[in-house]
Parts: structure tokens; C-alpha cells; sequence
């Protein structure tokens, strides 16, 4: 008989807050300026349709991420114009709410990241990209470009993938921030530039993060996920890690890995799943973290588990 152990009791929020984050040298304060330092990104989920922008407390959040802009023919492209249009509308109506509310597409995404290198391959393709993207943001009135590149260098679901990965991806950044430059020019506001990364050696090993860090605001780092398969049952999001733990991996290492790769600590931003995963058991006896599990537990809804 297979027996479910949990890995987390609850979801919080499943498409608002994927990032529930800080940056690790900004100690929590009631503080009118620390509280203007945290920065809690949520990411929402454009491509299910028309967003409930009343589903979510616009007051909880600094930035909100549109969740996803397309790439193809080396140009940031919205898949679904009119659902997106309507979603870009809705979401500046929370600004009256949280006037410091800042809205950014975010690009790419496990789906539709297979054409960023051959977008960023070239200075006039990288460019195309980077004046399209901010187009968007200057059409819909929009505070910046989130990229969520899966991945440089490396295959991720079956993408286009090129040595020449690891230097594009600084300079696509870099096109992406003097275009973001040219059109505060213009306006005289404010515009992001952030990314969201894998919190993996082998990412810092296909990108120059030092490099690319420095023309972004700040980088979320996805320290999540870690257990998702395999034999034995594990903490999908461990701050820190046991020295008897199967998997080396822990939020507390990927921080450590971002900041010898170069990355400033006042750029780091700490991914947190509102989620939590779950495992069928071999056994009633062997329950628990490095026990040898059987598949994984489906989850419900709100109330139950994230699968």
C-alpha cells in the first residue's frame, strides 16, 4: 500500500506571488523607508485569459509581473493582443490603489523561451528585440521588462541553445536597458529592468551574471523546485540544507553562488513558492525527507497542495 506524506499543508496564492521576496541585506522594518526598499514581486498568469484583478490585494505587492510576453522573428510579440491589452488596462487600475505599484511584461517563460538565442544572437536582432519589448511598455503604459530566460546554454523544453548564449545574454540587457534609457528620456519616468533565474550552478556556468547584473534593478532567483522527481522525498524550497541531505541544493546556496558569480547582494531577490509539493510513500515506516517515495501526490485547489 502507498502512503501520502505532504510537503507543504497550504498554497497561499497560486498565480499572485510567486516571488514573495527581500533582498537579503534589508532587515524587515515598520520604517517609511524600509518599507520603500522591499520588493515583493507577484507574477500573474496573462496566458489563462482575462485576469481578476480584484483576486489579489494590489496593496501586498512592489511589482507585479505579466506573466507571458512571447518571443518570435527576434521581437517581443503578445500572443493574445486583445486579452493582453485588456489585462494591461485592468492591472494600471491597481496603481490607484498602490500608486507605487510598478508593472512589468515578463518575457520568455518555460513555454516561450526556445527563440531568445536566435533573438539576442546579433547586435541588430538583439536590437529588434530590445526596441520591440519596450514598445510594449510604452504603448500600454507600463513600468518595465522582466526577463525569464529558460534557459542560456542549455536545452530547457527541447529550445535553441548556442554557445554564444553566455555573452548574449549580457548583452541583451545591456540593448534592453539603453532602449529602457531612451524612453525615460522621452517621459521622464522610471523603468525596471529585472530577470528571473535559476538558481543552479550550471545556469551560472552558461551566463556571465556579474556582467548581466549590471544593468538590471535586481534579479529573482528561483530557489524552489529543487525535489520534483526522483527517488527519494525531499523539500522542494529549504532555506538550508542538512549534511545528510540527498540533494546539495538550498536557498541559502544559490544566494552564495549569485554573490561569488558577482552579483551585488542589493540585487538579489529570493524566490519563495507559495506552494507546497507532496510524495506517495513506499512504505507507512519510512516516512519523511530522504525516504524512498513512490510518485507524486496530484493536489487540489487552494486549500490543499500544489502537485
Amino acid at each position: 500500500m502507498n502512503y501520502p506524506i505532504m510537503a507543504a499543508k497550504y498554497l497561499l496564492f497560486i498565480y499572485l506571488g510567486i516571488f514573495a521576496c527581500q533582498s537579503p541585506e534589508k532587515p524587515v522594518s515598520t520604517s517609511n523607508e524600509s518599507e520603500q526598499q522591499k520588493v515583493i514581486v507577484g507574477y500573474v498568469p496573462g496566458f489563462r485569459g482575462i485576469l481578476d484583478v480584484n483576486a489579489f490585494d494590489a496593496n501586498k505587492v512592489t511589482h507585479i509581473n505579466y506573466a507571458f510576453v512571447n518571443v518570435k522573428d527576434s521581437m517581443a510579440w503578445l500572443t493574445n493582443l486583445e486579452t493582453d491589452s485588456t489585462n494591461f488596462k485592468n492591472l494600471n487600475t491597481l496603481k490607484e490603489i498602490n500608486p507605487n505599484l510598478k508593472i512589468l511584461i515578463s518575457i520568455g517563460g518555460w513555454s516561450w523561451s526556445e527563440n531568445f538565442s536566435d533573438a539576442v544572437l546579433t547586435p541588430s536582432s538583439r536590437k529588434k528585440f530590445a526596441e520591440t519589448s519596450v514598445e510594449i511598455v510604452s504603448t500600454y503604459d507600463l513600468d518595465g521588462v522582466d526577463i525569464d530566460w529558460e534557459y542560456p546554454g542549455q536545452k530547457g523544453e527541447d529550445n535553441i541553445f548556442r554557445a554564444e548564449d553566455k555573452e548574449n545574454f549580457t548583452l541583451m540587457f545591456q540593448a534592453l536597458r539603453s532602449e529602457l534609457d531612451k524612453l525615460k528620456e522621452e517621459t521622464g519616468k522610471q523603468y525596471y529592468l529585472t530577470s528571473a533565474v535559476a538558481g543552479s550552478k550550471s545556469f551560472l556556468e552558461h551566463t556571465q551574471m556579474g556582467s548581466a547584473a549590471m544593468p538590471q534593478d535586481f534579479i529573482n532567483i528561483m530557489s524552489y523546485d529543487y525535489y520534483t522527481g526522483g527517488k527519494m522525498a525531499g523539500h522542494h524550497s529549504n532555506m538550508f540544507a542538512p549534511e545528510d541531505y540527498e540533494k546539495d541544493r538550498s536557498a541559502e546556496k544559490d544566494i552564495k553562488m549569485f554573490l561569488d558569480a558577482g552579483v551585488p547582494a542589493d540585487k538579489i531577490v529570493l524566490g519563495v513558492p507559495f506552494y507546497g509539493r507532496s510524495w506517495i510513500m513506499l512504505t507507512d515506516e519510512k516516512r519523511g525527507i530522504n525516504m524512498p517515495r513512490d510518485s507524486v501526490l496530484r493536489g487540489g485547489g487552494y486549500s490543499y497542495i500544489k502537485d
